[in-house]
C-alpha cells in the first residue's frame, strides 16, 4: 500500500474541508491517505510517497516557516504537490501581473507596494469608482480584505494602517457582479477540466468562502468562460508545466470574465460539489505518479 500525505493543518473545526471524500477513490487504487499539519515538526516526509498541499489554511500566518517545510518535503523522498516553485511563484499575488502579460484579463490592479492613506482618494479616482477592495498580495480566506467607499474610507484608516504595516498590498475596483451574480470557480486535475461552481456571497457581504456564509451551486460553465479559464491554464503551463490541481476564479466583466485568482496552493477542490470528482483526482494524482516512477524528482 502506497502512502499520501494530505497536507492540513492542526485543526480545521472552524473550515469546511471536503479531502476526506477522497479516501475511498485513492485506497481502491492502492493508496493509504493521510491527514497531516504542516505543523508538525516530527514527521518524517520521506515516510510518504507523495504529500498532497490541500487544507493548510493557516499558512499566511507564518509563510517563512511554510515555505521550509515545503522544502524540506522536496529534499525528502516524497513527491511533493504541486511543487514547491509554483506555490512560490503563487504565493504572492503579483503573479497575475505574468497571466495579464501573457494575454488573461484580470480584474483591473494597482501594486503599491506600501499602504499610504493619501493614495486612497487617488485610488477611486483611478478607477472611476465609488467602491474599491484593499488586499494583502499574500493572503488566505478574505484575511485583512478590505471593502471601501468614498463614504466610508476615511472611518477606516486606522485600521488599513495596521493590516498593512508590513505587507504590500493590491487595489481593485470593488467587482459589483460578485454580489449580483457571484464568482465562479473551475477545476482542473492534470490540467484536464473537472467541474465548476459559482459561490455567492451572503446578503450584504462580498466575501464567497462558506466560512463567511456563502452559498455554492454546481454549474456547466458558458463557452466564454471555460475558454477564458483554458486560456489561463495555457499560460500556467507554459511557465511550470502541467498541475495536479488547479482551481481558477473568475467574475463576470465587461461582457466577458476577468480573473480573480489562479488558486494553485491550497484551494478548496469542493468535491461535494461534483460526485465523480473526487475519482478524477484520484486518477489523476496516480496517474502523475505512474508517469513519475522513472524521472528525478
Amino acid at each position: 500500500m502506497r502512502k499520501c500525505a494530505i497536507l492540513s493543518m492542526d485543526s480545521l473545526a472552524d473550515f469546511e474541508a471536503y479531502d476526506a471524500l477522497i479516501d475511498q477513490p485513492m485506497l481502491a487504487l492502492g493508496w493509504q491517505t493521510e491527514l497531516v499539519s504542516w505543523r508538525n515538526s516530527a514527521v518524517n516526509w520521506s515516510d510518504y510517497d507523495v504529500v498532497v498541499i490541500r487544507s493548510p489554511w493557516d499558512y499566511q500566518d507564518d509563510m517563512a516557516s511554510f515555505v521550509k517545510v515545503l522544502e524540506s518535503i522536496e529534499q525528502s523522498s516524497a513527491r511533493l504537490e504541486n511543487s514547491l516553485a509554483v506555490v512560490q511563484w503563487n504565493i504572492n499575488k503579483i503573479y497575475l501581473t505574468q497571466l495579464e502579460a501573457d494575454g488573461v484579463t484580470i480584474v483591473p490592479t494597482l501594486w503599491p507596494e506600501t499602504f499610504n492613506a493619501d493614495n486612497l482618494a487617488g485610488y477611486f479616482s483611478h478607477f472611476s469608482t465609488e467602491q474599491m477592495v484593499l488586499k494583502p498580495r499574500v493572503s488566505a480566506n478574505a484575511d485583512n480584505t478590505f471593502w471601501l467607499t468614498q463614504d466610508n474610507y476615511q472611518n477606516k484608516v486606522a485600521e488599513l494602517n495596521t493590516a498593512f504595516a508590513h505587507r504590500e498590498l493590491m487595489v481593485q475596483p470593488f467587482m459589483a457582479d460578485i454580489c449580483q451574480e457571484g464568482e465562479f470557480s473551475l477545476f482542473y486535475f492534470n490540467g484536464v477540466f473537472s467541474h465548476a461552481i459559482l459561490k455567492t456571497p451572503a446578503k450584504g457581504d462580498f466575501r464567497v468562502q462558506e466560512e463567511h456564509g456563502g452559498g455554492l451551486l454546481s454549474v456547466t460553465p458558458e463557452l466564454a468562460l471555460k475558454a477564458a479559464a483554458n486560456k489561463t491554464m495555457q499560460a500556467i503551463s507554459k511557465l511550470h508545466g502541467e498541475l495536479l490541481y488547479a482551481r481558477i476564479d473568475f467574475v463576470r466583466h465587461q461582457d466577458s470574465f476577468a480573473l480573480m485568482e489562479a488558486e494553485l496552493i491550497e484551494p478548496s477542490l469542493y468535491f461535494n460539489m461534483d460526485a465523480a470528482s473526487p475519482q478524477r483526482f484520484a486518477n489523476a494524482l496516480v496517474a502523475r505518479m505512474a508517469s513519475a516512477e522513472n524521472q528525478p524528482k
